[in-house]
């Protein structure tokens, strides 16, 4: 380092100022209520405005100079400590290269024997010479972390030793400790985790500098923090076999080298490694664990791989025989024991219990009850084999049992789980926990964890394509998990990895410090962070506000489930049971937000900097065009077929427009393999995993004969032509505001319209135009609306007349005001339903009980009853309530359509009751809870909604009030539908009719 260091600043670091980057932050993560700031990868105690540690563009006599005039500070660390050090040490002098070219001195022998007065010094407490050096010359105060897990303090010390103006000093407290605290320096230089994974390319810059303070981490919310990588055949093994590591021809040592160096950036510790048939053991590798355990990575086995065995790969029935402990005990004993006394000096969480081969039930035994007291005899030759060659004293080794499936039953008949084993609750493989420890539960030693699902294979669908699971929702899922004791082990099955990059930051974020998470309900601002980590301040908010749209969407219905077709078994593609003819074409809207988001995402591709841009199309651009694309190529099927019904010329087009969707998907997938990033990503992407029907290209209808006439209409709310007794549902001032009639070829011809209304309120989107077949125009959307302004009465009726070729046709239009009570507030019925969503209630007897879960549900916003740990009440009418206000003019007993998330019970205790009174009246109990892989838990979870019906009392027209009382905890509502008159079904949210909605988006004003 330059003797004299100048005073002025030198070069630029950022393309903002340090100080604008701190506002920034700040501003960004206001959704923590002030009490957070963006630290590495998680979300950390808020420093001081001047914010300790924090990279800046400007030379002040006080900052850390990492890199100065070309210069770099030498890293100094210990031999003596541990591997993963030395690892996270070269890591950072690496990316200190990515940024600036400039390479620092490395020094390993534990003093430096380079000259410098500005050294980073990287160490472990109790294992480094110089960290233990500053600490006993009282330079370095750690008692904070002093035998804490994964804790860290970065600090700038000055005059630590003799010759050494000032030190960055990264010590931890353990190894991983001191590894997260150097990856918490890269992040803040300017160095993504995902820099490898997703090409965020460091961008360049001259110098280096720090704030100086001292920043103090961890320990971490969850103990053990990770990933399994799962179903990797379409993606992930091809890629390393062919691509990355072909000297191995598998996922092999390079590749894990890879991944634990992303999950120690993401402060995590913890892997179930590739267990599919295409990939060899783990162990098959002596690499693998070798690299591991010089990375300081915990090694795992999923819930159907007990004792780090991958039985899919290492269980030979011809020379062991079957896989059964009733009927071959001592081949299966012996197979677990070798593999024990091989790992036994490998940190790792051992994986206790037995199921079958493969994600299947346990052989040997006929029902659950005797697979229950199996289990116990297993369970107790599994430990006896820990205690032999790992530890005496099993205490100190790390155990798991996961009651996955049919092994929840086994669990749920008494089976005795030793206590310091950890319980880990999985959830339906739909990202709904199955349930969480009670309080006996909670008081194990062994405590509890999650293992949780962002991609699976299985009935009723597959979701192995793209990411599709909603933040809100793993928000939701995961602190429910931590309030309820949670917090010894959290694994997320992320498929084949890639394009599951932000869920994967997320979910991690999360499990190292949850607080933030527990005090806030709004995810957009992580999201918005992390966008702005990745793509910079003027991109970031954009980006995110496009991927929470992206999930919103997919949230409605995910990409791969839009085929209506179900797995195991395989069932054909059907049509969609989205409305094409009612709710402002309930199909065409989805369309048409699709369309806007792709417009949104192409137009920041464009403005992208070359540096980001495959980054871009990785973690933005192909999962968003290709989910836009995959409902393209079914609503647009789906249109054909109904247009075809019509006798529409345009059905043709539709389904030309179905099949070119699949034909870009193709496209979109070749570039993703082939061409990004210069071929690194060959063989990484498949958009037609297990070749399901749902991927393949679409299955078009057969067209029928054009109609012998030339024109016709079709207003809203008919679906097919009807030559008399035309009319639209009627208008009201709240829930829709405008409904279309469609006027279409039916023969190809050329048709001059004209369109009149027979009074001076009804307002019309066009009044003329030629339907042509040469120039594709073959039909055309006619919106009507009502201008309120301009109605004089209570009722108002009116004719919409459409001229064309000889041929007069009239629609019929009424409209609706009816007299309210004054000051009358609430929810009023049009065209025979009230629609009302959950968030939007007039009164609740608590502020405490029913708690707002922004964007969360298919309304925006939705409630959830708590707190978690209450009991129902003794008497449904002493439980709080929420109150809903709704106006009826129809005289009905209407049905009531309650729509919950498809939760399920918190403990064994609970259930999922909420109780439901009209105006005062007897309390009926709606129980939505669901049984095994029943058909409607399959609905529910294809559409992430649970439907729940009732009979309502008979109800003259006038005021009324709903109440909504809670029983049990964690029941999540989206929404209800009130139905005096049969409403037309709709996928979607029907539009709220309340008088809060005059105007706004739900009434699908046009």
């Amino acid at each position: 380092m330059d003797a004299r260091c100048p005073r002025e600043a030198t070069g630029q670091q950022k393309n903002v100022s340090p100080g604008k980057t701190n506002g920034v932050r700040r501003q960004l993560f206001g959704w923590m209520g002030g009490l957070l700031l963006m630290g590495s990868h998680g979300l950390h105690a808020q420093t001081p405005p001047e914010a300790p540690l924090q990279s800046t563009s400007t030379f002040t006599e006080a900052v850390f100079p990492l890199v100065h005039r070309s210069q770099a500070s030498p890293v100094w660390w210990d031999a003596q400590d541990a591997p993963v050090v030395g690892i996270a040490a070269h890591a950072l002098a690496d990316d200190i290269t990515r940024l600036t070219g400039q390479t620092p001195a490395f020094d390993s022998v534990g003093r430096g024997t380079t000259d410098a007065r500005f050294p980073v010094i990287v160490g472990t407490l109790g294992s480094s010479a110089l960290i233990n050096r500053l600490v006993d010359h009282q330079k370095l105060n750690l008692t904070r972390i002093a035998g804490q897990w994964e804790s860290y303090v970065l600090a700038v010390v000055q005059e630590p030793m003799a010759g050494v103006e000032k030190a960055l000093v990264i010590a931890g407290s353990d190894p991983r400790g001191t590894a997260f605290g150097v990856f918490e320096v890269s992040r803040r230089l300017g160095v993504s985790p995902w820099y490898w994974w997703a090409d965020v390319t460091p961008r360049p810059q001259t110098n280096l500098y720090l704030t100086p303070g001292t920043l103090t981490q961890g320990p971490p919310s969850v103990k053990y923090r990770g990933i399994f990588l799962n179903d990797e055949d379409w993606g992930l093994q091809p890629w390393a076999a062919q691509t990355y590591e072909p000297e191995t021809g598998d996922i092999g040592p390079k590749t894990y080298a890879r991944m634990f160096e992303l999950l120690l950036r993401l402060k995590a510790n913890f892997l179930w490694p590739a267990m599919h048939p295409s990939t060899r053991a783990f162990f098959h590798y002596p690499g693998n664990p070798q690299t591991a355990a010089a990375y300081a990575i915990v090694v795992g086995t999923s819930h159907a791989e007990p004792m780090l065995r991958n039985n899919v790969d290492e269980w030979e029935e011809a020379t062991r025989g079957p896989f059964d402990y009733v009927r071959n005990p001592q081949a299966v004993h012996d197979y677990w024991e070798a593999r024990v006394r091989e790992a036994s000096g490998q940190e790792a969480v051992y994986t206790v219990g037995m199921r079958g081969v493969h994600d299947s039930g346990m052989q040997g035994v006929h029902n659950a009850s005797e697979a229950a007291a199996l289990l116990e005899t297993i369970i107790a030759d599994q430990r006896a084999m820990l205690q032999t060659h790992v530890d005496s004293n099993l205490q100190q080794v790390p155990q798991a049992f996961t009651p996955y499936k049919e092994v929840l039953d086994i669990y749920d008949q008494g089976l005795s789980v030793p206590e310091d084993i950890t319980l880990v609750w999985p959830d339906d493989n739909y990202g709904y926990i199955h349930r969480l420890s009670d309080p006996d539960e909670r008081t194990r030693s062994g405590g509890s964890g999650v293992y949780y699902h962002a991609s699976y294979w299985g009935r009723p669908h597959d979701y192995l394509w793209l990411s599709s699971t909603h933040p809100a929702l793993i928000r939701e899922e995961m602190t429910k998990a931590y309030t309820l004791g949670a917090e010894r082990i959290w694994v997320l099955n992320v498929g084949d990895l890639k394009p599951l990059e932000y869920t994967i930051s997320l979910f991690l974020d999360m499990a190292y410090e949850v607080r933030p998470f527990l005090e806030k309900t709004d995810m957009k601002g992580h999201l918005e962070a992390w966008a702005t980590e990745l793509f910079g301040t003027e991109q970031g908010p954009p980006v995110a506000n496009a991927l929470w749209d992206y999930y919103d969407l997919a949230f409605e219905r995910r990409p791969e489930f839009m085929g209506w077709s179900r797995t195991e078994p395989t069932t054909a593609t059907q049509l969609t049971a989205y409305n094409h003819f009612r709710y402002g074409d309930e199909a065409q809207r989805r369309l048409d937000r699709y369309d806007a988001l792709v417009q949104r995402v192409t137009r920041l591709r464009a403005a992208t900097p070359p540096d980001r841009k495959d980054a871009f199309y990785e973690l933005v651009y192909y999962p968003v065009v290709c989910a836009a694309l995959m409902n393209q190529k079914f609503l647009y099927r789906d249109k054909a077929h109904w247009y075809a019904r019509q006798h529409r010329l345009s059905a043709h087009n539709y389904a030309q427009r179905s099949q070119r969707a699949y034909e870009a998907i193709v496209r979109e997938t070749a570039y993703y393999n082939h061409e990004l990033a210069g071929g690194k990503w060959r063989g990484m992407m498949s958009m037609e995993p297990r070749k399901l029907p749902v991927y393949q290209a679409p299955v078009l209808p057969e067209l029928v004969p054009e109609h012998g006439g030339r024109w016709a209409v079709v207003p809203e709310g008919d679906s097919v032509q009807s030559a008399t007794d035309l009319s639209l549902p009627t208008f009201t001032p709240w829930g829709q505001h405008a409904y279309f009639v469609d006027l279409f070829l039916t023969h190809k011809s050329t048709v001059a319209w004209k369109a009149s209304a027979s009074a001076a309120w009804l307002q019309l989107s066009e009044r003329k135009g030629v339907l042509t077949s040469d120039s594709g125009r073959t039909e055309t959307r006619l919106w009507v609306s009502v201008d309120w302004n301009s109605v004089r009465a209570d009722t108002v009726t009116g004719t919409l007349l459409l001229k064309g070729k000889n041929k007069r046709v009239r629609v019929a239009v009424r409209a609706c005001r009816p007299r309210l009570p004054a000051g009358y507030e609430g929810f009023v019925e049009s065209n025979g339903y009230v629609s009302l969503f959950a968030e939007h209630f007039q009164r609740s007897s608590s502020t405490q009980t029913w708690q707002r879960l922004d964007g969360l549900g298919h309304t925006g916003a939705s409630v959830q009853a708590l707190p978690l740990t209450a009991s129902a009440p003794a008497e449904v009418t002493e439980a709080d309530w929420l109150a809903y206000d709704f106006y009826t003019f129809t005289a009905a007993a209407p049905d009531f359509h309650f729509y919950t998330l498809p939760t399920h019970p918190v403990t064994h205790d609970d259930s999922l009751r909420f109780g439901v009174s009209i105006d005062d009246g007897p309390v009926q109990v709606v129980n939505f809870q669901t049984f095994g892989r029943s058909e409607t838990w399959k609905e529910n979870v294809l559409r992430n909604s649970a439907v729940s019906n009732m009979k309502g009392p008979p109800l003259a027209p006038g005021p009324h009030t709903l109440k909504i009382y809670r029983i049990d905890p964690g029941v999540i509502l989206d929404r209800m539908v009130i139905d005096l008159r049969k409403v037309p079904p709709a996928y979607s949210p029907v539009p709220e009719t309340s008088l809060r909605a005059e105007g706004d988006a739900s009434g699908l004003r046009k």
